[in-house]
């Protein structure tokens, strides 16, 4: 028997999604201080994304992939699903892909109008300009647990040609959750959406340390769940401990 008012989360789990993303996604929703029920839909699943899977949780989650057009056309018969279940009060999280799909052009427009979502690495002044799996430095303000209050600035994490969120302006209904440090690009938003929230993250909070390993990266900073958990709760919250830019 789950414990009482543990949230329910379903993750996406399928062919536009990448080997090991989906579950390092359940993970951080699992071990964060929320505690998720974390089951996978996705077209080889037990469960299918539709509006019945979606009424029984309070988020879904849609991790990192390969390409935007590619994974477009594998998902987006679940848009409207999706943006309905959003619309009556539930919570987005998209990671890097996922971030893309929330997008306008194309994806789920889940994002204010004149709000879309681009590729960091082709900025001006971004600090990564390869496809190539590495490390990027964000501004992250953190909105709760013991760092709430503070931004930490050049915070390395996880990155492979994540989102940037161009266009978001901070409102009561919008918030910066992170910026790139070198390029002052949003590399986490959280806005709302008919009656719930989408927040978007373009690096990888959620990379477990055999994803460094793969690729002989060695940060700094370590694993960064610390964020993905700010990130995860300030989506639950509806950025209610956030203070917006000016």
């Amino acid at each position: 028997m789950l414990p009482p008012n543990r949230p329910r989360a379903l993750v996406y789990r399928g062919p536009a999604t990448t080997k090991g993303l989906p579950e390092a996604v359940a993970q951080l929703l699992e071990s964060s201080p929320r505690n998720f029920d974390v089951q996978y839909a996705g077209p080889d699943e037990a469960i299918q994304i539709s509006a019945e899977s979606l009424s029984s949780v309070d988020l879904y989650a849609q991790p990192g992939g390969p390409d935007l057009d590619e994974a477009w056309a594998l998902t987006k018969s679940t848009a409207p699903t999706i943006r309905n279940f959003v619309a009556q009060g539930g919570r987005y999280l998209g990671f890097c892909l996922g971030a893309y799909l929330a997008g306008h052009t194309p994806g789920f427009k889940l994002l204010p109008r004149g709000v879309d979502t681009d590729s960091e690495i082709d900025q001006k002044r971004t600090q990564v300009t390869t496809d190539i799996d590495t490390i990027i430095q964000v501004d992250w303000s953190f909105s709760t647990g013991p760092k709430a209050g503070q931004t930490a600035k050049d915070q390395w994490i996880y990155f492979q040609e994540g989102a940037v969120i161009k266009g978001l302006k901070p409102s009561k209904t919008s918030f910066i959750l992170g910026r790139y440090s070198k390029s002052g690009g949003v590399a986490a938003s959280l806005n709302q959406y008919g009656q719930g929230w989408v927040g978007l993250i373009g690096p990888h909070p959620e990379a477990t340390q055999d994803w460094f390993d793969e690729y002989n990266i060695v940060s700094p900073d370590g694993l960064r769940f610390d964020i993905g958990y700010d990130f995860i709760e300030a989506t639950m919250t509806g950025g209610k401990n956030i203070t917006p830019e000016p």
